[in-house]
C-alpha cells in the first residue's frame, strides 16, 4: 500500500488541481490503477483493512487444546504451570504438531491477553486512608539489612508518610500508625488494609475478618473504621500499592547509609513533607493544602498519646532469663522460675513481676542473642563469689577503673574475705546508679576507707540518691513495738546550761 504522505498530497494535487492525465501518474509512480483511484478518494492513506482474518492452517486445530491446558493451569500451582515452551513440547509429542514455536507462543500470548483482568477506576473521599508495608536495604552500621517500610496513604490528597522498621510486627505496625496519624495532623475515619497476619488472626468469609488484640487495641484508641481487602485483591487499595515503590525509588536511592534508624526516619519524614507542595497533573492545589482540607473529615487525635507495644506471658528460666522475640533478657534471680509478662516496645523490653517493674532492656532486633544485666545476678554472686570472674553476666562488663583498684586493695588486705567485700560494693549499685557509686568508690579510695560500708554511706548520702522511707510493710513482727514520745524539754535544759 502506498504510505508516504508527502507523494500522497502530490499526487492528489497533479491530478484534482493541475489535471495531470492519470496515465503519466501511472507511469511515473509504476503505481497500479486501483491505488491511484484510492489515493485520489481519500484525502490521507486509509490503512490496511483486513475484511476476515487469515486461516491459521498448522496452528488453528491446536487453539482448542491450547486453550484447555491453560484453563486447567489456573488450579495448578503457580510455579508448575505450562510455559509456552512446554505447550509446545506436549503438541509434538501428544498430538502430531508439525508447525513452529513462534504460533505456539502467539497463541498463548493472545489467551493469557484475553484473561486479563480489567478495573474499575475508583473514587477517593477525603479522610480515607491505605496502609501497606514494603522492604528495601539499607547499610545499617557498616552492614547491609533488609527493613520493612511501613507507608500510609491519603489517595484524596496524596499526601503519604513513610517510616522504617527493623521487621513487620504488632509493634512496627502500632507505631507506624501513630506517628503517620501526628505527620498528618488527624486520625482518618477509614484505612484500607491487606490480609496481614499482624491485623487478621483469622478470614472468616469474603469480608469478615478475626481480627488480632494488638489490632483491636489500636482501633479502640483511634476509632477509626477498617477495610480490608480480598484475598490476592491488592488492586483495592492501589494508591498505597504505587507508593512503596515510589518511596523506595526515590527516597532510598542510593542506598542510604544510617547509624541508627531514627536517622533513617528524619529523612524519610523530611521528604514527606517536602512532597507536600507538590501539585499534581489535574490538581488545582497543592498536597498540602488538599491535606488541609481533608483534615476536616478525619478525627482528631487522643490527648493521651498511644504506646505501641506487644505482651507476652512467660516464664523465667533457671537462668533467670526471660524470652521474648526470639531473644533472652535477663531479670534479677530473686525471680528465677516465676511467671513474668514481657512487654516490647520499638526501643526497649520491660518485664513485669505482678504489677512490679523488675528489668527493662535495649530491644535486640536480631534472633537468638541474649541481653545481660550483671546488676541481676549480684545478689546471687554474693552466695557464689568463685563466679565473679568466670559467670557470663560479668563476662563483658566494663567498669571504671576504680573498681579495680578497690578490688585489689581489698583482696590484698583481706585475702578471700575481700573478693565477697568487693561484691557488697557491687551490689549497692542495686540502689544507686554506676556514677554515684563510682563517685563514692572514689572518694573512699582518697580517704584511705574502702570497706563496703563506708561506700554504702558515701554512695546512698549522695545528692542524687533517692531518699528511702521505712515502712511497716513485710514486716509484721514490728507493729506490735510501742516507742514513747521523746520529750525535748530535757535536751533544751542541757543546752540552756551549756550556754552558761
Amino acid at each position: 500500500m502506498f504510505t508516504d504522505m508527502k507523494k500522497w498530497r502530490d499526487i492528489r494535487r497533479r491530478v484534482l488541481v493541475d489535471k495531470e492525465s492519470k496515465r503519466s501518474i501511472l507511469r511515473e509512480y509504476g503505481m497500479h490503477f486501483e491505488t491511484l483511484q484510492k489515493i485520489l478518494a481519500n484525502p490521507e492513506p486509509p490503512g490496511y483493512r483486513q475484511r476476515t482474518p487469515r486461516k491459521k492452517r498448522k496452528i488453528g486445530p491446536y487453539l482448542p487444546i491450547i486453550d484447555d491446558i491453560l484453563t486447567q493451569d489456573r488450579q495448578e500451582p503457580r510455579k508448575q504451570r505450562h510455559t509456552a515452551k512446554r505447550i509446545f513440547d506436549r503438541l509434538k509429542l501428544e498430538h502430531g504438531y508439525d508447525g513452529g514455536y513462534t504460533a505456539v507462543k502467539e497463541a498463548v500470548r493472545s489467551f493469557r491477553q484475553r484473561q486479563r483482568e480489567a478495573f474499575m477506576p475508583l473514587a477517593h473521599r477525603p479522610g480515607e486512608a491505605q496502609v501497606d508495608f514494603g522492604f528495601a536495604k539499607i547499610d545499617w552500621n557498616g552492614e547491609r539489612e533488609k527493613v520493612a517500610l511501613f507507608v500510609m496513604s491519603l489517595p484524596y490528597s496524596d499526601g503519604f508518610f513513610i517510616c522504617a522498621f527493623p521487621r513487620e510486627c504488632t509493634e512496627a505496625f502500632q507505631m507506624g500508625h501513630l506517628l503517620a496519624f501526628e505527620f498528618f495532623g488527624a486520625v482518618p475515619h477509614r484505612i484500607s488494609y491487606d490480609n496481614s497476619k499482624v491485623a487478621v488472626s483469622k478470614i472468616v468469609g469474603a469480608r469478615r475478618r478475626d481480627l488480632t488484640s494488638g489490632f483491636l487495641r489500636l482501633q479502640s484508641h483511634f476509632l477509626f473504621d477498617e477495610h480490608f481487602c480480598l484475598v490476592r485483591r491488592a488492586n483495592e487499595k492501589g494508591h498505597v500499592e504505587s507508593l512503596v515503590g515510589y518511596g523506595r525509588r526515590n527516597f532510598l536511592v542510593p542506598v542510604p547509609r544510617v547509624t541508627t534508624l531514627n536517622d533513617l526516619n528524619s529523612h524519610l519524614e523530611e521528604r514527606c513533607r517536602a512532597e507536600l507542595s507538590r501539585q499534581l497533573r489535574g490538581r488545582e492545589k497543592t498536597k498540602g493544602a488538599l491535606l488541609d482540607e481533608e483534615r476536616a473529615c478525619m478525627h482528631t487525635l487522643p490527648k493521651q498519646r498511644f504506646e505501641a507495644r506487644r505482651i507476652e506471658k512467660s516464664r523465667a528460666s533457671s537462668l533467670s532469663l526471660v524470652r521474648f522475640d526470639r531473644n533472652d533478657y535477663s531479670v534479677p534471680t530473686a525471680y528465677a522460675h516465676h511467671p513474668v509478662t514481657a512487654v516490647g516496645g520499638i526501643d526497649e523490653v520491660r518485664i513485669v513481676v505482678n504489677d512490679r517493674l523488675v528489668a527493662r532492656h535495649e530491644r535486640c532486633w536480631k534472633k537468638h542473642k541474649v541481653r545481660f544485666d550483671p546488676v541481676h545476678y549480684l545478689a546471687l554472686l554474693e552466695r557464689k563469689p568463685g563466679a565473679l570472674d568466670f559467670a557470663k553476666p560479668f563476662e563483658k562488663w566494663k567498669l571504671p577503673s576504680c573498681f579495680g583498684v578497690l578490688r585489689r586493695r581489698l583482696e590484698s588486705n583481706l585475702g578471700d574475705t575481700g573478693t565477697r567485700e568487693y561484691i557488697k560494693v557491687l551490689r549497692i549499685l542495686e540502689k544507686v546508679s554506676l556514677g554515684v557509686l563510682t563517685s563514692a568508690v572514689h572518694k573512699a579510695l582518697s580517704i584511705g576507707a574502702a570497706g563496703s560500708d563506708t561506700i554504702r554511706l558515701l554512695a546512698l548520702s549522695h545528692k542524687e540518691a533517692p531518699v528511702e522511707l521505712f515502712c511497716l510493710d513485710g514486716r509484721p513482727h514490728l507493729k506490735s513495738v510501742q516507742l514513747q514520745e521523746i520529750n525535748l524539754s530535757s535536751y533544751g535544759a542541757l543546752r540552756s546550761g551549756a550556754e552558761r
